[in-house]
């Protein structure tokens, strides 16, 4: 039998959540942020889930939707999930099927997707139109077993302290005032690799979709200042369940690579002392300095992808 492809519902968060822990164990998913990845969508997002159901139970999902905050109107992403169990029975062809009608409709022209680096979802991508830009991947860290370098002024006898002027926050002491490490995020962000850069988003979008989800901690978000500027920033996201990720690690321009690390350093060290067991993030295959930071702290590689592209209305 083949799923149903309906709209998700309320109810639908935990399930959907649940897949996604399934299919892509390296992300954070929760229902709370399920939930709010929809009902927090910016209106220009066009943002829809529709789900593959079965049985009663739900199979697949795909979140499709506008990517509104680049320069270049009509691009547009949506990446079918589909539950191991569950595959091979068309699932995610219908799922996908929805997702580029409802973006053409929307205006799309562009659409970009993500395909594991195996032989069946390659070949599921190509079938469909997609052609391959650029890999990417996934890094993984046992965090109850990492051995993580010290942090400076933390354990000597070390070969230096942090310099005069250079303080490690969180993201609680920004509380009050957020922006100013939006400002920050949004420079490291438009400095990275990647085939859909652009514009940065919106302050607005940006509070609603990394700041004030529900996956975000702000205990484990670490910033460096110097002397009272930031410099490096570690976004970070967990799940209750003993997975840490960090979204972002960027620095801003005028300050070199150090503050990325050690603010990548502090931000794994809350992590642990908070009782996270395992560590993901991601990295685009051409972020070098970015990869040799992620090797020096234990990172090493645990899954990888290709992101694709079609022109929607061709073949």
């Amino acid at each position: 039998m083949m799923p149903a492809v309906r709209a998700f519902r309320p109810a639908d968060a935990k399930a959907v959540a649940d897949l996604r822990r399934a299919v892509l164990p390296y992300l954070i998913s929760t229902p709370q942020g399920v939930a709010r990845q929809v009902s927090a969508a910016p209106a220009a997002q066009c943002l829809r889930l529709f789900v593959a159901e079965l049985d009663g139970r739900i199979v697949g999902a795909v979140h499709s939707g506008l990517v509104h905050e680049l320069g270049a109107p009509g691009r547009a992403a949506a990446t079918p999930l589909v539950h191991p169990d569950h595959r091979g029975r068309g699932a995610g062809g219908a799922l996908l099927t929805a997702a580029e009608a409802q973006l053409t409709a929307a205006g799309a022209t562009r659409l970009f997707a993500r395909a594991a680096d195996e032989p069946g979802a390659l070949a599921f991508a190509a079938h469909r139109g997609y052609r391959r830009t650029r890999p990417a991947g996934f890094l993984r860290l046992d965090l109850a077993g990492a051995r993580l370098p010290p942090l400076p002024g933390r354990l000597p006898p070390l070969p230096g302290r942090l310099p005069p002027g250079v303080r490690l926050c969180t993201g609680a002491d920004f509380g009050a005032d957020p922006y100013p490490l939006f400002a920050a995020d949004a420079e490291a962000a438009a400095d990275g690799p990647g085939d859909t850069a652009g514009d940065a988003a919106a302050y607005e979008n940006w509070l609603l979709r990394t700041w004030e989800h529900p996956d975000h901690d702000l205990g484990l978000t670490t910033v460096v200042t110097v002397d009272g500027e930031i410099a490096a920033c570690t976004l970070a996201t967990t799940d209750g369940l003993g997975r840490y990720s960090s979204g972002t690690t960027g620095t801003r321009r005028a300050f070199g690579r150090g503050p990325a690390r050690l603010a990548a350093t502090d931000s794994l060290r809350r992590a642990r002392d908070a009782g996270c067991t395992e560590a993901f993030t991601g990295h685009d295959a051409a972020n070098a300095p970015m990869l040799a930071i992620n090797h020096a702290l234990g990172y090493r590689p645990y899954a990888a992808e290709w992101r694709c592209v079609r022109e929607l209305g061709r073949g």
